[in-house]
């Protein structure tokens, strides 16, 4: 007879998020688990098949968290500023996990074009919101888009590694200043073309 369930899936998550959010992914092993529950490491096994498999959902769980982040940012009056200042709310209030999802190597190096889709499972709809909102086309968008995202991973970055703590004022003023230059730069650009 198999050994009983002592915990179900979503207590060794909650178990294994806390301790990424406190040791980071090197620090999530079986007996580090384990410990963060309060037992062996043996009735992790009796949920999951192997570390692997608890290290991967606990990733899915990770992005679960910054999810809802992004979902506060698309519901604000400005949707695609909402979105910038909740990536870095969620670079301040939860670094390990921004570590985990946007600091993390990749298998592969990216084009600058594949990055966002490969990096945010929500990249789709915060385009909509700027092409919505700014009345863009597709490829104009995306590439405002892009250039915003690197510079909001620039201060996210600042914030999760605390070599600077800017305020959520600051951080919202230079995202201000930012965007408006670069929806100059494409009415000007605009002209040009007519």
């Amino acid at each position: 007879m198999p050994p009983k369930q002592k915990f179900n899936a979503k207590e060794v998550l909650e178990a294994s998020l806390n301790l990424v959010r406190r040791e980071g992914m090197d620090g999530l092993t079986a007996r580090g688990l384990g410990a963060e529950l309060g037992v062996s490491s043996r009735p992790i096994f009796t949920v999951f098949k192997n570390m692997e498999e608890v290290r991967q959902e606990t990733v899915k769980a990770a992005k679960a968290v910054y999810n809802e982040y992004v979902e506060h940012g698309l519901a604000e009056d400005n949707p695609f500023k909402g979105v910038g200042m909740q990536y870095i709310r969620f670079a301040r209030e939860e670094p390990r996990l921004f570590g985990l999802l946007f600091m993390t190597a990749g298998e592969k190096i990216l084009a600058p074009g594949e990055i966002l889709p490969v990096i945010d499972d929500n990249s789709e709809k915060i385009l909509a919101s700027v092409q919505t909102s700014y009345g863009l086309t597709r490829d104009i968008a995306y590439n405002l888009y892009q250039n915003m995202w690197i510079f909001t991973h620039g201060i996210a970055c600042l914030c999760a590694t605390g070599v600077s703590r800017l305020t959520e004022d600051e951080a919202g003023a230079r995202l201000t200043e930012m965007f408006t230059g670069q929806l100059i730069k494409i009415k000007s650009e605009g002209r040009k073309n007519d």
